[in-house]
């Protein structure tokens, strides 16, 4: 009988995962709560736009993040195209483990369309918000989870696309197992699929440099992926080569990985 691949990863997860320009880091939790500090005005601008294709960037609302209160409107758009570069995407709320600080080092650059504003880009507005207002981690997780559950957040309305063409993004590896993180540039689109399975469109299980699309998070909020190509990637991360190095040198953990493979033993 034939089944669906089942891959309860997400997104950021399952782009990382299979990435050819990976690097994986084990990192150890400290103690204490670490306050998300913000990004440079201009550079968060540009790094949310990045996730959007040339064409869109002019005409997309744009969001940047204020760690007391949430995200805020940077610069109204309108094409219905909206942009932010998260610092605790929905993937941070999968799984058993306890969330038990906010990470400072998550950079999650995503876009939605109109229907995706709507409806999944409400998560991490949500998680923003609560956390700007002091919510402990393990609580958060718990209210997203229930919410997930209770079918608080709706599936998108229509079919539609959310962009993360951004040359780089640092997020869970595996947000269903465990809280290791991992850095990647893995610029790639995601289409709107609730209820649609692997088995439904012929998809495959994602493989290093795959060509052929793949859905995610099977349900009401689920993806399907499709990467770019190498040399599409390549053009993206030349374009914004001078930002990807003023973000090294905010952070480290924001340093692309010079080593372009997976470590052997890493897979899914």
């Amino acid at each position: 009988m034939k089944t669906p691949i089942k891959i309860m990863l997400t997104t950021a997860v399952i782009v990382c995962l299979f990435s050819l320009t990976a690097s994986a880091q084990n990192t150890e939790s400290s103690k204490g709560i670490k306050k998300i500090q913000a990004l440079p005005r201009d550079l968060e601008i540009q790094l949310a736009l990045s996730a959007l294709p040339p064409y869109l960037r002019d005409s997309a609302t744009v969001y940047v993040l204020n760690p007391d209160k949430g995200f805020e409107v940077a610069r109204k758009g309108s094409n219905g195209f909206h942009a932010f570069v998260a610092r605790n995407g929905d993937d941070a709320m999968r799984g058993a483990w306890p969330l038990k600080e906010y990470r400072d080092d998550i950079l999650y650059p995503i876009s939605f369309d109109e229907a995706g504003s709507k409806a999944q880009m409400l998560v991490f507005f949500d998680i923003a918000e609560m956390q700007a207002k002091g919510t402990p981690p393990e609580e958060l997780k718990r209210i997203i989870q229930d919410r997930y559950k209770n079918n608080y957040y709706k599936a998108p309305e229509r079919a539609g696309i959310s962009y993360m063409l951004s040359p780089i993004l640092r997020t869970y590896t595996n947000p269903d197992e465990n809280e290791n993180v991992i850095t990647a540039s893995v610029p790639h689109v995601m289409y709107y699929a609730p209820d649609v399975s692997n088995y439904d469109i012929g998809g495959m299980q994602p493989t290093p440099g795959g060509a052929y699309p793949f859905v995610i998070l099977h349900g009401p909020h689920g993806y399907s992926i499709q990467f770019l190509g190498e040399k599409e990637r390549e053009a993206v991360r030349k374009e914004y080569a001078e930002m990807l190095t003023r973000l090294c040198e905010i952070k480290k953990e924001w340093c692309l990985p010079k080593d372009q493979t997976l470590p052997a033993n890493h897979h899914h």
